[in-house]
């Protein structure tokens, strides 16, 4: 049996989507954990791109797709199952919704945009897209769920409930009046396009697993990002360690056999939030451009830095990664010298830990190991003995210096653009 939990090492945008696509055929099942649609996994499929953002990338390779339990904008669904369906793939019988995965409502994005637009400087830098408000009601014990939708009465009663709260509570510390008109109609239409697929999700891994059926677990953004261990308070709002597959799918933490952290050859975040490595303006716009740094889902650039180790080593400790998957390692191939962050200090001394205080985080000073580049194409590269010596080094170091394997190897965006390595637990998995 076969039970592996893939999490994103740095603040997301590892390049989760190829991984996972690439995996994917060596598994039965493929479950999404936790986020909404604010994360997009880019994967290339029969020389066509998709970007999928609650749908894990599984269910183009015939394999069963699982959304879990954390929130869910139907409309958004459907415009996934609608892409699908226009490229011939058939999701019937695949395809997995939880029946407690919490509803997006157009209020949740208007409480977002109000709440970010009064936060100013302070902002935090969210998608708008509603996720944060929703898993507000989640916590606040007042949210609504598939299996709410799927009773009208029961859903009519309850929305109008929270119709009334929100509207109070937009009023009164934004001073906005609340849209949502006609919205129990479009969603009660939505919930009869998505009914054949929910269901008890937890029941149906569980079943899979005691039939010796492979699961790979996947999660959105990435740890830096997750609600109670990342650079609070500019992280999303689930759980994005390994952790939140147990939480976010209903099985046993004794049930996982193995996690994959990916991570790219440098770091990149976006939003606001402090930043350690980042780059200046001048040498990010370069990486930027040379590794297409812009967001899946809405375009924004991404800031750019250096690979910061002891970032990784906090993720290595926090997600228990077994192998690591580094991507981008081509986005390199023309720096002569590579800096590498092995440490942090602040206020003169070696940190050992993580700062808890995103303030704190603003002002340690990265230590810096400089490391020389190849200034040779590794773009495409899917043999290792084509990796320039450099190269080779480089993940060597890497490798070393956080106590974990380097189990593959991706050089470019195409599926084939990499390597795994021989030996390796990541490729015992496949």
């Amino acid at each position: 049996m076969k039970a592996i939990v893939v999490v994103g090492a740095q603040w997301g945008d590892e390049g989760k989507g190829k991984i996972v696509d690439y995996v994917a055929p060596s598994f039965d099942y493929v479950a999404r954990y936790a986020g909404g649609h604010n994360a997009g996994h880019t994967v290339i499929f029969d020389d066509r791109r998709f970007i999928l953002q609650l749908i894990p990338c599984g269910i183009l390779r015939g394999r069963h797709a699982v959304i879990g339990s954390g929130v869910v904008d139907p409309a958004a669904l459907i415009a996934e199952l609608d892409t699908l369906e226009q490229a011939g793939i058939d999701v019937k019988g695949r395809l997995h919704l939880s029946n407690r995965a919490h509803l997006i409502f157009p209020l949740h994005r208007q409480m977002e945009k109000a709440a970010e637009a009064a936060r100013g400087a302070a902002k935090i830098g969210t998608t708008s897209r509603g996720i944060g408000p929703a898993y507000e009601d989640k916590m606040a014990r007042h949210g609504l769920r598939v299996c709410d939708l799927m009773d009208e009465t029961r859903f009519r009663e309850k929305l109008g409930r929270l119709a009334c709260e929100k509207e109070k509570e937009l009023r009164a510390a934004y001073g906005e009046e609340l849209k949502i008109a006609c919205v129990a109609e479009e969603y009660l239409a939505h919930a009869e396009r998505i009914r054949p697929f929910v269901t008890d999700t937890s029941l149906a891994i569980n079943e899979a697993l005691d039939h010796g059926r492979s699961v790979l677990f996947e999660g959105a953004q990435g740890t830096m990002l997750d609600i109670d261990h990342g650079t609070y308070p500019f992280v999303t709002s689930s759980n994005c360690t390994a952790g939140g597959a147990c939480t976010g799918l209903g099985i046993a933490p004794t049930r996982i056999t193995g996690v994959m952290g990916i991570t790219k050859a440098y770091t990149t975040r976006v939003g606001s939030g402090p930043f350690p490595t980042e780059m200046p303006d001048l040498e990010a716009d370069e990486m930027r451009t040379r590794g297409n740094e812009f967001g899946a889902v809405t375009g924004r650039p991404r800031r750019c830095g250096w690979l910061d180790l002891a970032l990784l080593r906090y993720s290595v400790q926090l997600n228990g990664i077994s192998s690591l998957v580094v991507t981008k390692l081509d986005v390199l191939d023309a720096q002569r010298e590579i800096q590498v962050c092995v440490g942090y200090r602040y206020k003169g001394s070696l940190l050992r830990e993580m700062p808890a205080a995103a303030e704190d985080l603003a002002k340690v000073i990265p230590e810096y190991r400089a490391l020389p580049g190849w200034v040779t194409s590794t773009a495409g590269v899917s043999d290792p003995d084509r990796l320039p010596k450099a190269a080779h080094e480089y993940l060597r170091f890497m490798s070393e210096m956080l106590g974990v394997e380097v189990g593959m190897v991706s050089t470019g965006p195409e599926r084939d653009a990499g390597f795994v390595v021989p030996g390796t637990k990541f490729a015992s998995w496949l």
